[in-house]
């Protein structure tokens, strides 16, 4: 289990980073959703152990993040902007990352050649990673996270850069590397949390403003989505009024989904909210932010 107890983060020049977030999450896939600047990737720092919060307590398995050097050698990290040594090979890569994580020898090196097997960059391993393209160094960063078959895994933006193709794969990849451990994922993209993720929470303004099952988030815009069928000339005047989540025009007509405390107008009807709906409801209520 990861415990984080009223974690706070405090900066000099910019004021309070996070503000008491308190969140349990066990094995499996957990999603963190929010915008830019939201406080995503300031969490996920204090997560890999990289930062030390101004106030709060977190526990891996019940070992305190005060004693650090005790628990990074149990953490995977991607983060979101992730360096590579671009003279080195793949192989090279993994296996130099490995040495500082304690590994050694023969089980390191087939460790390395395994991981490069599961992102796909088997036949890439004697290359070195400067000719490598943004999405196979993304790849590569997921490999070296997984290096040490790590406890908790904090992935930060996981799949920047990675084509629609290879976002299904990494989910794919994701979730059978997931078993037995915990892994956090920060993203702006639903579609990444609904694509994998068992939970999720939503930090907005450096505070979980909700957090629980995938069904539980979506329903917190319940009894507020609406499908409409207005004409195109309408549009305008509802983006004004209303959070219109999709919309698809046929035949001069428009179907558009929309969040609403109540009856926007004649013929609307009530609809089963999405995740990204349940997320819209959360961070912005009816109307737009």
């Amino acid at each position: 289990m990861l415990s984080i107890r009223d974690v706070s983060l405090y900066y000099k020049s910019t004021g309070w980073a996070l503000g008491s977030v308190n969140l349990s999450v066990g094995s499996g896939i957990f999603g963190l959703l929010g915008p830019s600047g939201a406080g995503k990737t300031t969490l996920m720092r204090i997560l890999a152990a990289l930062l030390r919060p101004t106030a709060g307590e977190l526990e891996l398995d019940g070992v305190s993040f005060r004693r650090p050097e005790a628990v990074r050698r149990r953490i995977g990290y991607l983060p979101q902007a992730y360096q590579l040594y671009g003279q080195l090979t793949a192989a090279e890569l993994l296996e130099h990352i490995g040495a500082m994580k304690g590994l050694r020898g023969r089980p390191l090196k087939e460790e390395a050649r395994r991981l490069l097997e599961e992102v796909r960059l088997a036949e890439r391993a004697d290359n070195k990673v400067q000719s490598f393209s943004s999405g196979m160094k993304r790849r590569l960063g997921l490999a070296q996270a997984m290096l040490g078959d790590p406890r908790l895994v904090v992935l930060d933006e996981p799949t920047a850069g990675l084509d629609p193709e290879e976002r299904v794969r990494f989910s794919h990849w994701l979730a059978r590397s997931s078993a037995g451990r915990i892994v956090v994922m920060s993203t702006q993209i639903v579609a990444d949390i609904e694509s994998c993720c068992q939970s999720a929470a939503v930090i907005k303004n450096g505070r979980i403003a909700m957090a629980g099952s995938l069904r539980q988030v979506a329903e917190a815009a319940k009894g507020r989505v609406w499908e409409w069928e207005v004409a195109e000339r309408q549009l305008a005047s509802l983006d004004s009024r209303h959070i219109v989540s999709s919309e698809r025009t046929e035949r001069g007509t428009v179907l558009c989904r929309l969040l609403s405390e109540g009856c926007p107008g004649e013929g609307a009807r009530l609809a089963e909210p999405s995740l990204e709906e349940g997320y819209l409801a959360v961070m912005c209520g009816e109307r737009h932010d």
